[in-house]
């Protein structure tokens, strides 16, 4: 494991500093680590396996050269005992038996070290015991010193005696160490395949382990990519407890998502500002009127105040006071629009909220000449939003349509209850405009992409599409060539908490 990197203590307030921390300060493995030690451990087991086989083989080779041993000293033991009745039944000499006699001792005395090994030494004493017997008795019978009838029989009896256990021991000896090396051949046959069983399983096993350690943070990646075009920036906090190759992408995309979120709302200052500059037309023409009247009157209070009863200079007093209230209220709503602020959640009333944006509007839907239709359901529960962002993206769709339709427009707004997905208030904001191809429809939500040529940033969709993603809601779009555009903004139902009952 690597050493863990040093971080400075995030600020528990910043979740970007959090989750980089969380991120950076834990033990590393990485994959590449991983990926080395699961090969090392698959050539631990062929060398193990390897290395089995050869001790085997050694053991094996072994076994069958004692078997020659064995082999030999058995037949010299044998041939000692054709040589050893011939003498009992024809009286030859027993000098062959004698020099078969002394082959198979020194056999046994060349191999000590081997037979002490197979045979243990217990059994290797006594087959030394017999065969030295036998040799002496045979000695003896050969030299004459035994001549008596009764004598030699008796040393008979005890040399077939003799004789009779070295070769049963010599063939239990010999038919015992073939069955080790059967036992040995039978497991140097069947070690291959259960060597490519266990590999098998450790390759299977291998590749599940890397598969999981490399497959599943990519699908998380996915995940999150899905998410960041979904407009949730929120960080990426740790799901493992060892940092990897991973970690580095991971904070990359936390880096770029701190960008992205930042960068989006440039964008949409930007747009509010272009929606500003739009508005600004409107609501000079607004304040046009007040102030000329509030002139007028001015001037008339001015040139006939020595000769104005009481009564009408309260009369003009009080229509000046109205037209600077009018002219207060349209500053007022342009202030609110374009004032910075931090959002605030709370329970709107959506109904107000566009009886808000009609009146915002009211000059442009004026100068357009456009047909406004605005019906709202009765009962609507209030939705959870912030008040000046929704207004920002209501005031981009109504703008929209109105440059969509031009002069003698037709524009309903509908606010009302989504009845397939409960828990949501839909507004459709439908224009008899030219309508949108179908080969631009899927872009429409795209920073930067426009269908109005150089009059357009292609931002205003971006940011309002952003604006209610953040909400947990959704923009929809229908639209036919020459038939109009439909935008339909779906807001999540404020959940109303219930105090508990004392």
């Amino acid at each position: 494991m690597t050493r863990e990197p040093t971080a400075p203590i995030p600020d528990p307030l910043d979740p970007a500093q959090a989750a980089e921390y969380a991120l950076v300060h834990r033990p590393g493995f990485t994959i590449r680590k991983k990926i080395a030690l699961s090969f090392l451990a698959c050539f631990v087991v062929i060398g193990a396996v390897t290395l089995a086989s050869s001790v085997i083989l050694r053991r094996i080779e072994q076994r069958l050269h004692f078997l020659e041993l064995a082999d030999i000293y058995t037949s010299n033991i044998q041939q000692a005992r054709r040589y050893e009745k011939n003498y009992f039944l024809y009286g030859t000499d027993l000098a062959s038996a004698l020099e078969h006699v002394a082959d198979a001792r020194r056999t046994l005395a060349g191999a000590h070290a081997h037979f002490d090994q197979v045979v243990g030494a217990k059994t290797h004493r006594e087959m030394v015991r017999h065969i030295e017997r036998y040799e002496h008795l045979v000695t003896r019978l050969r030299q004459g010193d035994i001549v008596a009838a009764q004598s030699k029989q008796a040393a008979e009896v005890e040399l077939r005696q003799h004789g009779g256990q070295m070769v049963e021991v010599a063939l239990h000896v010999a038919e015992a160490e073939r069955q080790r090396v059967r036992r040995l051949l039978q497991l140097s046959k069947n070690m291959p395949i259960a060597a490519l069983v266990l590999l098998l399983a450790l390759i299977l096993y291998v590749v599940h382990f890397l598969t999981r350690q490399i497959l599943g943070p990519l699908g998380r990646m996915v995940d999150y990519a899905r998410r960041i075009a979904d407009g949730d920036f929120s960080p990426i906090f740790p799901a493992r407890r060892y940092r990897d190759e991973f970690t580095g992408l991971v904070l990359a995309m936390n880096r770029m998502m701190h960008e992205l979120h930042r960068r989006q709302e440039m964008l949409a200052d930007a747009q509010k500002l272009r929606a500003i500059g739009t508005l600004t037309a409107g609501v000079a023409h607004e304040l046009n009127n007040p102030l000329n009247n509030i002139s007028l009157t001015v001037e008339s209070l001015l040139e006939d105040y020595e000769t104005l009863r009481d009564e009408e200079r309260l009369s003009m007093a009080r229509d000046l006071l109205a037209q600077t209230e009018r002219a207060q209220g349209v500053v007022r709503s342009l202030l609110d629009f374009s004032r910075q602020r931090q959002p605030r959640m709370e329970a709107l009333d959506i109904g107000a909220l566009l009886s808000q944006t009609n009146k915002l509007l009211a000059n442009q839907v004026k100068l357009a000449h456009t047909r406004l239709e605005f019906s709202v359901a009765e009962g609507l529960p209030p939705v959870r939003g912030d008040g000046q962002q929704l207004a920002q993206v209501f005031v981009n769709l109504y703008l929209n349509a109105i440059e969509a339709m031009g002069r003698d427009g037709h524009l309903q707004v509908v606010a009302r209850s989504q009845d397939d997905r409960p828990g949501f208030v839909r507004v459709d904001i439908r224009d008899s405009g030219r309508g949108i191809p179908d080969n631009a429809l899927r872009y429409i939500f795209d920073p930067f992409f426009t269908t109005k040529g150089a009059k357009g940033t292609g931002l205003g969709l971006s940011v309002s599409y952003g604006i209610v993603a953040k909400h947990e809601g959704t923009i929809e779009v229908e639209s036919k060539v020459g038939e109009g555009t439909t935008f339909s903004v779906l807001l999540p139902v404020a959940r109303v908490e219930v105090a508990p009952k004392h």
